[in-house]
């Protein structure tokens, strides 16, 4: 039941929420804007937020956390870890496959509808590969537990634009932000606890739980939201999109982790971005292609997806070279690396007390900069760490680089859908996942070229061969500059509350 009270607190009026109109008593409040089911239940403020990160947080780690585990799954399943790597490929080329359809899916069948079904999927298949006695069940279930994290992450976020007014979109951003900060950090440390201490079968059983929760809470607390538009699905660009997309993902996942020759790799590399380029030409006269390509056409969504993805790519190679660092270079342990490596989350978690504040004060533009220039240095200043640092000197440089890689995540995602109308977002959720999927591949796949380039002899990797990885990555951040400058002050004002000279 409402709380009239609240509800003339926040400026609602009990009689505008249930009509689904906005009251007068609020200016700041736009006309149109419909009432939004965290306006009528509070609670749905945290709770909606906290359910959606907990979805992208397993889908996450399930991208990273077998890693650790992969030699003891090798000797359980009769296998070679080279050839369970597959497991691995699997996860990771499905949901790519399979985030372009789940904008059409959302509209078509309800967002909750969707939601709920992906969770029970990713569920369902976290049991079994726990289960899988063999590599061929654990490759097929791999491949099931893919597709409902394709379906679980953007139609999760898309719950989430949906539920909020865009004045208090930072801090629910800021939740769903932090499973994808944190998630490639903690993801092989904590599949190497739960394989040192219990089984590898506990990094899939410790899934079930947690989905079973956000299964029971999603259908408790959300309702569907209804598409303003539905359209046919586009079957012959979702081929084109999800073919080109799989081809670049499987090679920028084989130079980290080979399976083909160099030369397939490339051929690859190449077949994809044609498709991709093909699949742009055709939607041009496609009247609802798979993907839209004129989102693009939205000055905020460009920045936040483009230039803002080009930090991302930096940023993101930070969680594969910095272990590697610390354990190759430095010859410390997986533990004692992990335990370093983990503070990231920490700063993240921190910047969220943070966000509100800065875009009230500087506006998505400065901090955008400001972000990717601290991004930059502190990059560069891992070039500066050596065996002779004192771990406590590591970790707290460490905890730094985690508020600044926090603050740009956090700040380009909430920019990308600060400014779109409400007919767009599955649209944009879906094209938006795209890009992030590849920016964690790119920025993994661009570290290890850079490592075996500075090491073609294939010999031990020494400290100066990091430091030199990271001076080049640092680079990127600078280059998206240019990018971040193109907003003008009103753009995300709505979400950031920014006023020029003020």
């Amino acid at each position: 039941m409402f709380r009239p009270l609240k509800m003339e607190a926040m400026g609602l009026r009990v009689s505008d929420v249930e009509q689904g109109q906005p009251s007068a008593a609020s200016p700041r409040e736009p006309q149109d804007e419909p009432s939004f089911v965290t306006q009528r239940d509070p609670r749905l403020r945290v709770l909606i937020p906290v359910l959606v990160a907990m979805a992208f947080l397993m889908e996450q780690l399930d991208s990273t956390i077998i890693v650790t585990a992969i030699p003891d799954m090798a000797r359980s399943l009769d296998t070679s870890p080279v050839r369970l790597n597959t497991a691995v490929t699997a996860y990771v080329l499905t949901v790519a496959a399979f985030i372009p359809v789940s904008g059409w899916f959302a509209d078509r069948f309800g967002a909750r509808r969707v939601f709920v079904a992906a969770l029970a999927i990713f569920s369902i298949a976290s049991a079994l590969c726990g289960l899988a006695e063999s590599y061929g069940m654990l490759v097929a279930m791999r491949i099931l537990q893919g597709l409902g994290g394709a379906m679980m992450t953007p139609v999760g976020r898309l719950i989430l634009l949906r539920s909020f007014p865009r004045r208090e979109l930072v801090t629910a951003m800021l939740y769903m932000t932090l499973p994808a900060v944190i998630g490639p950090v903690i993801g092989p440390l904590l599949g190497g606890f739960l394989t040192s201490y219990l089984s590898w079968r506990w990094i899939f059983y410790a899934n079930i739980p947690f989905g079973l929760a956000g299964i029971v809470l999603a259908l408790r607390y959300l309702k569907d939201v209804p598409s303003e538009t539905r359209s046919r699905f586009d079957f012959r660009g979702f081929l084109m999109v999800a073919s080109g997309v799989v081809m670049l993902q499987f090679a920028l996942e084989n130079v980290s982790h080979p399976v083909v020759p160099a030369p397939v790799t490339l051929a690859l590399l190449v077949v994809g971005a044609l498709l991709l380029l093909a699949f742009a030409r055709y939607a041009r006269a496609a009247p609802a292609p798979v993907v839209d390509l004129t989102l693009f056409r939205e000055r905020s969504f460009m920045v936040g997806t483009l230039p803002g993805g080009l930090c991302r790519i930096a940023i993101n190679g930070v969680p594969f070279l910095l272990p590697l660092m610390l354990q190759l270079g430095f010859g410390m342990s997986a533990i004692a690396s992990g335990s370093l490596t983990f503070v990231v989350s920490i700063g993240a978690v921190l910047s969220r007390w943070t966000m509100s504040y800065l875009l009230r004060r500087f506006g998505f533009a400065r901090l955008l900069v400001g972000s990717a220039v601290a991004s930059s240095v502190l990059m560069a200043g891992f070039a500066l760490v050596s065996p002779s640092t004192p771990a406590w000197a590591i970790l707290l440089y460490i905890f730094v680089f985690g508020l600044a890689r926090a603050t740009q995540f956090m700040g380009s995602n909430t920019l990308a859908y600060a400014d779109l109308h409400d007919s767009k977002l599955s649209r944009a959720t879906s094209l938006g996942g795209i890009l992030q999927q590849l920016s964690v591949s790119l920025g993994v796949s661009l570290s290890a070229v850079l490592l075996t380039l500075l090491n073609p002899d294939g010999g031990p990797l020494t400290p100066a061969d990091f430091h030199h990885a990271f001076l080049t990555l640092s680079v990127l951040p600078i280059l998206a500059i240019p990018g971040f400058l193109l907003l003008r002050d009103e753009d995300g004002r709505q979400v950031s509350g920014y006023r020029a000279g003020k």
